[in-house]
Formats: C-alpha cells, sequence, structure tokens
C-alpha cells in the first residue's frame, strides 16, 4: 500500500516537470586552457627540420660499418657426412588393409621401431619370456639393450586385471 503512495507522489505532474527542465538554457562548458599545441606534419618548421642536413649525424652515419652474412645459407653449403646419416632397415611385420589410418612404412632408423613391431615384440616378450629374452629383441630390432630391458620392465600390453567386487552378491565375470 506504502509503494502505491509513493509511485503517485513520485508520478504527480510528471509531464510539467519534464517540460520545464527541457525548456531550461543549457549549461555552458568551461573555457579550454590555452595550451601550446605540437607542430602538425603541414607546418614548415617541421618540413624544415626533416629535410636539413646534420653534419655531424652524418659523420657519425659515414663511421657506421655493418657486416652481415646468413648463417642458414652457410647451413646449407655445407654436405652431411654419410657417417651421420641415418641407416635404415627394412620393416618386419605390418598389418593387412589400412592399420589405423597411417601411411604403410617400408623402412624405419634403426634403433626405432614402429608401432606393430612394438606390440609384436612386447607380446612375443609377454608369451614367451624364455625364447624373447630381452638380449634377442634387442638384437632383433637393432635396439640399445638398456632401453629394451626398461621397456619389457614397465610397459606390460594387453593385461587385464579383474578386480573383485565389494559384496559377495554382486556378479562375476567367469574366468575361462
Amino acid at each position: 500500500m506504502g509503494a502505491r503512495v509513493a509511485r503517485m507522489f513520485r508520478n504527480f505532474n510528471l509531464e510539467n516537470r519534464v517540460h520545464r527542465e527541457i525548456s531550461k538554457d543549457k549549461p555552458r562548458a568551461a573555457p579550454r586552457h590555452a595550451a601550446k599545441l605540437p607542430p602538425s606534419a603541414g607546418s614548415s618548421e617541421a618540413a624544415d627540420s626533416v629535410t636539413q642536413k646534420s653534419a655531424p649525424l652524418l659523420d657519425l652515419l659515414k663511421s657506421v660499418y655493418v657486416e652481415s652474412s646468413d648463417p642458414a645459407a652457410a647451413e646449407m653449403t655445407k654436405e652431411v657426412p654419410a657417417a651421420k646419416e641415418e641407416e635404415r632397415r627394412p620393416t618386419r611385420f605390418s598389418l593387412p588393409g589400412d592399420a589405423y589410418g597411417l601411411v604403410e612404412l617400408t623402412d624405419v632408423p634403426k634403433g626405432k621401431l614402429t608401432i606393430v613391431e612394438a606390440l609384436k615384440a612386447l607380446s612375443s616378450h609377454q608369451r614367451q619370456p624364455h625364447t624373447w629374452t630381452p638380449e634377442k629383441v634387442a638384437q632383433e630390432y637393432y635396439l640399445d639393450l638398456k632401453d629394451t630391458k626398461a621397456v619389457l620392465e614397465f610397459f606390460i600390453p594387453f593385461q587385464v586385471q579383474l578386480i573383485p567386487p565389494k559384496t559377495e552378491n554382486a556378479k562375476k565375470i567367469k574366468d575361462s
């Protein structure tokens, strides 16, 4: 109820008050402070200072000598020694068809494996650890023995672990 009364007094004679405010003279803006403006690009002083030669600056410019060379061009002229080129070996295994959208590789650098070869080596070692020892895998794929031992020890593909349920009546997967 109080809001209605307040709104009535607030809106009382609103149009007359608005017209009175609009018809008042506008206040004048304060005068701006007189300041010296910077020389514009079209002024004669700026044009003269740009075209004028300065003898001391010209002497300093003549004393500067710059010699540059392109390091990329120097590297391109050097020939790569044949000993540093990577030796390559043919791939041992490949997937039939399009291998997951990857380009079929025919050879790889020594010391590297394709995904298919890595999975084949890991699964062979997992199935037959006495036959496929780390030394044999390293020799077969031209790998470093230390890296091969680390990969075979810490990377175990296709290992399935069944976590027992918390309750006895939960459904279990039967081992076959």
